[in-house]
């Protein structure tokens, strides 16, 4: 595959137009990852909210130790400040299900941010450079096998009629009769018009 053409112009215009592609999706993933950094930060609430279970998990924890020391009502205070350790247990649950919300929009968010722009890039600049590669390929390859006939006659095929009126002779009466001047003008264009030298 000829990935680039060989004039000066249209070698530029590609090299930038890949350069704005590379551009493209780096941006994307830098803004991509900047915004998922800004909705990571409202896990704050869910970090405390765990924190906060955590120390009344202990704190119920350490009382029900304590009141199990205490003669005759031990058993039954300890049993009951038990219970309290729950409280800390669903607390550092809510905590953990709103930092796992947080954390998997984030993700899709930052899935979503990279992958729509790629996939635009994808459907507009890829295809045209592919298209370019394959008709490069095509033409350097009947140019190289001596068919410029066939160029010509594709030139015949793909020129305005302005450019076709420039000719001082019918360029199809001579394409027809197998001219090789004609058939190398026309060839020669047609190579041009992709950015290969004839």
């Amino acid at each position: 595959m000829k990935w680039y053409a060989d004039g000066a112009a249209r070698f530029t215009r590609q090299i930038i137009a890949d350069v704005l592609a590379a551009g493209w999706v780096w941006f994307w993933i830098w803004f991509a990852l900047g915004a998922r950094d800004g909705v990571l930060t409202a896990r704050a609430p869910g970090d405390g909210l765990v924190s906060a279970g955590t120390k009344v998990h202990d704190a119920f924890a350490d009382a029900a130790g304590s009141a199990g020391r205490v003669p005759v009502v031990g058993d039954d205070l300890a049993g009951a400040l038990g219970k309290g350790t729950d409280a800390g247990t669903t607390l550092s649950n809510v905590g953990h299900a709103q930092i796992e919300a947080v954390e998997t929009v984030a993700t899709w968010l930052t899935v979503a941010l990279i992958a729509v722009p790629i996939v635009f890039l994808l459907i507009t600049w890829l295809p045209l450079r592919l298209r370019f590669a394959r008709r490069a390929f095509a033409a350097r390859r009947l140019r190289d096998t001596g068919r410029t006939d066939l160029l010509a006659l594709h030139a015949l095929n793909t020129m305005s009629l302005a450019q076709l009126a420039k000719f001082d002779t019918d360029p199809v009466d001579g394409w027809r009769r197998g001219d090789p001047d004609t058939i190398a003008t026309l060839a020669s264009r047609r190579l041009s018009r992709l950015g290969i030298r004839g």
